[in-house]
Formats: structure tokens, C-alpha cells, sequence
């Protein structure tokens, strides 16, 4: 959570009528502050978006996206079979983890991860509409995903890694829940792409996602340019991990 503007001021004016010691102590706290500590990635510089709240979930489900981002392709390009584990973080309402769930089949699992319990519910209303039983929710932290250890076939994320506040923790916590031959798939707005008409801070280079994601243990292993508007780019873990 960030730290509010009139506590910012309060704690300022604190430093002011003390000594030294208390400013480097304000400073020092500062820096500990999850949303302050990683307002920037450390390894690029790439300024971290913001979560969209559940207040936006509409949009997750715009009737464009379908043609935007292509949903279908994407799978079809990550060859999800029937049986598999997978895991959706970011799931939000559940508008790829739904088509997952269909894919892998009442033998496979979707494990639907989400910051906000009320994703989660809207998730599972959609999930019992369409009478697909095979999505356990999970409600995760900023820093744990809370997946099963070493059971995951697959791991997607569709748009949410750019808002991860702690890529370097989630990153970790993924990769000790894949299977040895398991893969971490993200998919990010193309930023090599000006026409891609979306915010700045909501793009990724394949740059950029190389070198944050293998300084955590992973290794490149496929980047897919098929998409309209987003890479899907593919990792499995490094031989030697970190």
C-alpha cells in the first residue's frame, strides 16, 4: 500500500525538529517501503505500473479484446494438452484461465491466482456459469503467488508481470512451483511498437523481460511474434538456478 501524502508531509517535519539520526532513520524506513523500494525495477529502470482494481474488471472482459489480443492463438501457440497443470496469476475474472480450464480437460487443473478476493468471486460466478469445475482460486500476496510446489506444467501471465511491485519475489516463488520442464509464459504489449495503443509503463520489450526474468533463475527459450498487439515470450528454468 502506498504511503499517504499527509503521512509523507507528517513524518518530514519530525525529521525537521530532531537530529540526524532521526533523518536517516525516516530514510531508512522509506526505503524499506514495498511500493517506494520497487516503484522501479532495479535491473532495467522500467517504472512498475499500477494494479487495476476490481473496480475495472469490465474491461477485462471488452468485447475487442477478442480481436486485440487473440486469445485462442495464444494457446494454440502454447500447445496446452489435455491432463496439464496450469496456473493463471493475474487471472483476474478469469477470462483466460475459463479457456485454460477447457483445454486441459476434467484430467487437468487451472489454479486461477489473483491480488483480489473480489476478482476471485467474479472469477468463480463465471466459472459455475459455464459449469467448468476444474479452476481452484488462489488468493495470493505481492510477493507469493501461494501455488503448489512443483506441480505446475505452466504458468501464464497476460498483462500483469509490468504491475508485479515484487517481480524479484514472485519470480522466485513461480519458479520453486514449476515442474523441472515447466514453463513461465508472459505475454506484454509490444513497447518496440508505437502504434500499440497502450500506456508506456503498461509495455514490455522482450529486452527488458529477458533481463529481469533470467536474473531469477530462468532461461529464455522461445519468443512467439503471432499476436496483434503482445509478445508471448517463454522461459524455463535455468539450468543452474539462481
Amino acid at each position: 500500500m502506498p504511503v499517504p501524502q499527509a503521512g509523507l508531509t507528517s513524518l518530514a517535519g519530525f525529521a525537521h525538529i530532531g537530529t540526524v539520526p532521526v533523518l536517516l532513520i525516516l530514510l531508512l524506513l522509506l526505503s524499506l517501503h514495498p511500493a517506494i523500494a520497487q516503484s522501479t525495477h532495479p535491473i532495467t529502470g522500467r517504472k512498475i505500473a499500477p494494479v487495476m482494481s476490481a473496480a475495472g474488471a469490465d474491461w477485462l472482459e471488452r468485447p475487442e479484446r477478442e480481436s486485440e489480443e487473440a486469445p485462442d492463438q495464444a494457446l494454440d501457440e502454447l500447445r496446452i494438452r489435455p491432463g496439464m497443470t496450469v496456473a493463471d496469476v493475474g487471472a483476474g475474472t478469469g477470462y483466460m484461465a475459463l479457456r485454460l480450464a477447457r483445454r486441459v480437460g476434467t484430467n487437468g487443473k487451472v489454479y486461477a491466482n489473483d491480488l483480489q478476493a473480489d476478482m476471485l468471486t467474479r472469477l468463480r460466478a463465471n466459472a459455475h456459469q459455464e459449469k467448468i469445475s476444474n479452476v481452484e482460486t488462489v488468493l495470493g500476496t505481492e510477493t507469493d503467488p501461494k501455488l503448489p510446489a512443483g506441480q505446475i506444467d505452466l504458468i501464464l501471465l497476460v498483462d500483469v508481470y509490468h504491475e508485479f511491485s515484487q517481480p524479484q519475489a514472485m519470480l522466485d516463488r513461480m519458479r520453486e512451483s514449476l515442474k523441472p520442464n515447466g514453463r513461465l509464459v508472459l505475454l506484454e504489449y509490444r513497447k518496440e511498437d508505437p502504434k500499440v495503443p497502450i500506456r508506456p509503463e503498461h509495455k514490455m520489450s522482450v529486452a527488458e523481460v529477458k533481463a529481469e526474468v533470467e536474473a531469477e533463475g530462468y532461461k529464455l527459450d522461445q519468443v512467439i511474434e503471432k499476436l496483434p498487439r503482445q509478445h508471448i515470450i517463454i522461459f524455463r528454468k535455468a539450468v543452474t538456478e539462481k
